[in-house]
């Protein structure tokens, strides 16, 4: 009987750095890295889409299209390549017709991508239907991805005729324990419509690390009985079950496995390849990688991480250095990877995810994240509100925000939490925090992408949203989904100073304005005064314009001032000195936890003065404008 093989779906250099290092991984480190992964014989290695465009362009200045062509032309199709796509969102925050997903995906293949893992946040196949058809008929690999979440905890109960009572009413069930929704037939019967539309892969995508082990072995199982194409796990080790979770989806014979490498493993990423590895080597089953390059590519790492110590949540608790092909294991430890099988194999859940604690804890793993296993959040979520909360000086916020995130989820029809969800969900649980703290009532700031989500321009969301709270929400009871009829493509414009030279030079450029509007501006504003050679002529206008700006803010304010409910980057001012607004007319756009806000009038007012400027990055009640007396 031929050895069972376990492929392997590396993620180092997509989600590991993501969940993380807040996506800071540059191109330069990347390329010394390629030439051992080329050797590694990874079946998989994810390296792109999910936040790899945004953060490459906004943090590194670096062309997302020069990435994915660069690790394509160095690993010579000795690897798959894949990237994550949002379905019908791509990895934008808005659906997009037809047409734009067919013009991405045709530049996404042309310049070296295998594999696109297709999901949707409301796990609404509607929304990945036409994804799943194009891949395929360009010849591409769709990798249809069910999003894994759970149903709301008892003791979460709010009081009689709350949201509890309402599933109750609208699923059936003892007053006391409401119908399942998230049941192991829910994430078949996805799997199964994605199979039957042309997914060749089948993810379960856990992407909040919240499948225990025992549930992972059953849908597992379920998904192997149930659907003919190759059955792919992912999850994360932020609570504490990935690890454990992962050893039962192998003994449920899964096909495909994501992990990491080493020092990119563990804590809010996936689980390290080293310990599969070993408990694959007491299972005999053969791990489809070349664990020698593995080994050439950590010892690299290693120097990549220091170098990313800024956004390091574990930087002075790192694990121990280990090579499973020549370190010896302590007989206690090896006695562990043992007793884990035992336990797993015997269906004890408590036995088992007591040794892979102990395990993760000789190595120097991080702990279960109980914060983050309490709010149910992606680990990836967890880091970028961290980075983003640190970048406005509003830390003092996060542990209200993470409490305040079940709340937000259940409002808004209970959600699952990944990209874009997770980020709508997440900055409305900050504006919640915020909300409170200065003693407003709650949603008294709603960004544009919460109240689209709401009114349903995102697809059906697994439980439908409370009719009052929509209308509070979007002034509207009646649920309004997105018609992508009336999408309007962008502006290519002409930039005069710059010898009126498009914004995007190429059709690749032109996506990037298509799907990331405020980050492509100014990352293809610098391509085009590169190419000019005016780099100095532009700053030396842009400091005379700053310090213009900065004598004005310094006379003193007498007038009513309108200040920033909450920290974020200025997209767009639609106003400026002398002007008359009416009540409810926008005066300026902000971007704030990657979503947008619209600031307006609360009545008929003159301006005195502008304190902001696009692209200015303001705090909490920073004044933004001023009215005349």
């Amino acid at each position: 009987m031929a050895k069972r093989k376990l492929r392997i779906r590396d993620l180092t250099l997509r989600d590991g750095q993501q969940s993380l290092f807040a996506t800071r991984l540059d191109q330069k480190t990347i390329d010394a890295l390629l030439p051992d992964y080329r050797d590694a014989g990874f079946y998989i290695m994810e390296v792109w889409g999910g936040a790899v465009p945004d953060s490459v362009m906004r943090y590194l200045d670096e062309s997302p299209w020069t990435r994915l062509r660069t690790i394509s032309d160095t690993i010579e199709g000795r690897s798959l390549l894949s990237a994550l796509s949002r379905g019908r969102n791509l990895f934008g925050y808005v659906p997009y017709p037809d047409a734009v997903l067919k013009g991405f995906y045709e530049e996404a293949i042309a310049n070296g991508l295998n594999v696109m893992r297709i999901f949707d946040a409301l796990n609404d196949i509607d929304n990945v239907r036409e994804s799943i058809k194009l891949i395929n008929s360009m010849g591409g690999i769709a990798d249809g991805a069910v999003c894994y979440t759970v149903d709301p905890k008892p003791e979460k109960q709010e009081s009689t005729g709350g949201f509890m009572s309402k599933l109750k009413s609208m699923f059936g069930g003892a007053k006391d324990e409401p119908e399942k929704i998230f049941t192991d037939d829910y994430f078949v019967g996805k799997a199964r419509e994605m199979e039957a539309i042309g997914a060749k892969i089948i993810t379960l995508k856990d992407m909040a690390g919240l499948v225990n082990p025992l549930r992972a072995k059953s849908i597992i199982s379920r998904l192997k009985a149930e659907v003919k194409v190759p059955v792919d796990f992912h999850t994360h080790c932020t609570p504490g079950y990935g690890l454990a979770s992962s050893l039962m989806a192998i003994l449920a014979g899964v096909d495909i496995l994501d992990t990491n490498i080493w020092w990119f493993g563990g804590g809010s990423a996936a689980p390290a390849i080293e310990l599969i590895y070993l408990f694959c080597k007491r299972l005999d089953i053969e791990v489809e990688a070349n664990m020698e390059a593995v080994g050439r590519i950590r010892d690299k790492l290693l120097d990549a991480r220091k170098g990313l110590r800024d956004f390091d949540l574990h930087k002075d608790n790192m694990q121990k250095p280990f090579d499973p092909l020549k370190d010896e294991l302590p007989a206690e430890i090896a006695a562990l990877f043992d007793s884990a099988i035992s336990f797993g194999q015997a269906g004890d859940e408590e036995g088992l995810l007591d040794a892979c604690h102990r395990i993760e804890a000789y190595f120097g793993f991080p702990k279960p994240n109980l914060l983050v296993k309490e709010a149910e959040v992606p680990g990836g979520m967890y880091t970028n509100m961290v980075a983003q909360l640190k970048a406005l000086q509003a830390e003092d916020l996060l542990d209200e925000a993470m409490r305040l995130i079940p709340k937000v989820r259940r409002d808004a029809g209970l959600v699952p939490l990944v990209t874009p969800t997770s980020q709508i969900v997440g900055s409305q649980a900050v504006s919640l925090a915020i909300d409170r703290k200065k003693g407003n009532p709650d949603y008294s700031n709603a960004s544009n992408q919460f109240i689209s989500l709401i009114r349903g321009e995102y697809g059906k969301t697994p439980v439908a949203i409370d009719p009052a709270f929509r209308e509070k929400i979007t002034g509207d009871a009646q649920e309004r989904p997105y018609d992508v009829s009336s999408y309007k493509k962008p502006e290519n414009p002409t930039l005069p100073e710059f010898d009126n030279v498009n914004l995007a030079k190429d059709n690749k450029e032109y996506l990037l304005v298509e799907l990331l509007p405020n980050v492509a501006n100014g990352f293809l504003r610098r391509r085009r005064a590169e190419e000019y050679q005016a780099i100095a002529a532009e700053r030396a206008a842009e400091d005379t314009a700053t310090t213009e700006t900065d004598e004005l803010a310094n006379e003193p304010i007498t007038g009513e001032v309108l200040t920033a409910p909450m920290g974020g980057r200025i997209i767009s001012v639609n106003v400026k000195a002398g002007d008359k607004v009416s009540k409810n007319q926008v005066l300026l756009v902000y971007e704030a936890m990657k979503m947008e806000n619209d600031v307006c009038a609360e009545r008929e007012l003159t301006i005195k003065r502008v304190f902001v400027k696009v692209d200015e990055v303001v705090g909490v009640d920073a004044p933004l404008i001023e009215f005349q007396d």
